[in-house]
């Protein structure tokens, strides 16, 4: 590899749109500061699991003092949040090093030319079968913040098919988050709900199922033509300027020659084994319903050694491969600022104890809906809350001790605010600039918040809609 092409190794993140994301972030933080000044503070007894006890809201008379607000971003590192901080920060520092490794020694290179030399003449069925794959893996077993592995791999074979980086985006992060959204078994968002609605676990497959065949049809169908249009047209798409140096990098004029070296081969057959191993542990940790506890930690390891032995394999000693890891390193580094204000936005809501106020002035505001009515608010409630709570179990531990009876008053029933639970919570989670997992996304592959939100409001409006449509169904035929 020439000094030039050791220097664009890797993944580069645009300082200039780090900047921007950071300042952005600055002012919702500033705009949650404000908010514990003005709105009433409360708080909910909450049982032995965490859950709130419906009827026990009850005002705090002082305010969250102004010190703890400017000092978020290192009181934060005293509270629960800390820990998700670290592992946020873990898996970038493991992304931008291994991804470095695997750029020097070729190897994805390779797994590009082997994917383009099968599907090649069919590179539309492989969209639609990523897309259903990555779906599939969220609507299942809960795969979220795993994604971002597949996020630089898919950006890369999306450049070399002729499209860009947002069907790249729309062919790992967005399905798994539209995944989500279509929930069948996940853990994170059915499980939780239903054990805590006193329903059957998995109970009402059936309808889910068709749930997740709408929001499939949508996503696919929406990349398809995008993509086909920007092949068409590649000036026609917003990142073409950004996408030029990534095109130049991984272009693919000497595939056969990737594809005939024994030490490349051997590498990538290395690397593609640890990223199987990532899916048992995925596996594992749905069906011993670890919540996490296998699949993230399992991830960091096996994308890391498999990063490592595929360095090995194509010649690189050991003083290389750690100094390569750490000039990887290096190139992410801007994204952590980014990480570190949303944690100190997620720590201001918490120490300002405004998410119970909200929650009580909700409920008394659906107890006198009709179902549909009441259906459709609890719906916009859960994709607001998302910009204050991003995890979906924290969420239903919060609104589903006061939900459940307050939807057995209205006549909705428990089924259907699962539903509308699981629509909320998943497609939103690539909506807001206080969604790490986002941020991170299109950092990599340098990406300005308003442009992904230029690309992508389409797309959230159609499942939107599509999400109206089947909740007022889940009403109509008494989904239980």
């Amino acid at each position: 590899m020439t000094e030039t092409e050791n220097k664009q190794a890797g993944l580069k993140i645009n300082k200039k749109t780090v900047i921007l994301i950071c300042v952005l972030l600055a002012a919702i933080m500033a705009f949650a500061g404000v908010l514990t000044q003005v709105l009433p503070r409360g708080i909910y007894e909450t049982d032995a699991e965490g859950a709130i006890i419906n009827g026990t809201y009850t005002q705090i008379e002082d305010k969250l003092p102004l010190w703890k607000i400017f000092l978020a971003p290192i009181l934060v590192f005293g509270s629960e949040t800390a820990l998700t901080g670290v592992g946020i920060i873990l898996i970038i520092t493991l992304i931008g090093g291994t991804f470095l490794i695997l750029d020097k020694c070729s190897v994805l290179k390779y797994i590009m030319a082997a994917i383009i030399e099968k599907f090649g003449k069919r590179k539309y069925l492989l969209l639609n079968l990523m897309i259903l794959a990555c779906m599939v893996l969220s609507s299942t077993a809960g795969i979220l913040e795993e994604s971002v592995t597949l996020v630089p791999i898919a950006v890369a074979i999306s450049l070399a098919l002729g499209w860009d980086s947002f069907v790249g985006l729309g062919m790992s992060l967005i399905a798994v988050a539209f995944g989500f959204t279509a929930a069948t078994f996940n853990p994170f968002n059915v499980v939780t709900v239903q054990k805590m609605a006193a329903i059957p676990v998995f109970s009402g497959t059936a309808f889910r199922i068709i749930v997740f065949i709408v929001v499939y049809l949508i996503l696919a169908g929406f990349m398809t033509i995008y993509a086909k249009r920007i092949e068409k047209n590649p000036q026609k798409s917003m990142c073409y300027e950004t996408d030029i140096a990534l095109r130049e990098k991984y272009n693919l004029d000497d595939s056969i020659a990737v594809l005939n070296n024994p030490q490349i081969k051997k590498a990538s057959k290395a690397f593609i084994c640890c990223l199987c191993g990532v899916l048992v542990c995925i596996i594992a940790d749905f069906v011993l319903g670890a919540e996490g506890g296998i699949s993230l930690p399992g991830m960091a390891i096996l994308f890391f050694t498999g990063g490592m032995l595929a360095g090995k394999f194509s010649g690189m000693n050991g003083k290389q491969l750690f100094k390569s890891f750490g000039e990887g390193i290096k190139t992410v580094a801007p994204i952590v600022p980014v990480i570190l204000i949303i944690l100190s936005i997620t720590y201001i809501l918490d120490e300002g104890n405004i998410i119970p106020t909200i929650l009580n002035y909700v409920y008394n505001l659906i107890s006198g809906l009709s179902p549909y009515w009441a259906i459709l608010m609890l719906f916009a409630f859960i994709v607001i809350l998302e910009f204050f709570v991003g995890s979906g179990t924290a969420k239903a531990f919060l609104v589903m001790p006061i939900v459940l009876p307050l939807a057995d008053m209205v006549n909705v029933t428990r089924q259907s605010v699962t539903l509308a639970f699981c629509l909320g919570d998943g497609f939103t989670n690539l909506l807001y600039p206080t969604s790490g997992i986002m941020i991170i996304a299109i950092g990599l592959v340098n990406i300005s918040y308003g442009k992904w939100l230029k690309f992508s409001w389409k797309l959230f409006a159609l499942e939107g809609i599509a999400s109206v449509a089947l909740m007022l169904t889940a009403v109509a035929i008494n989904y239980a």
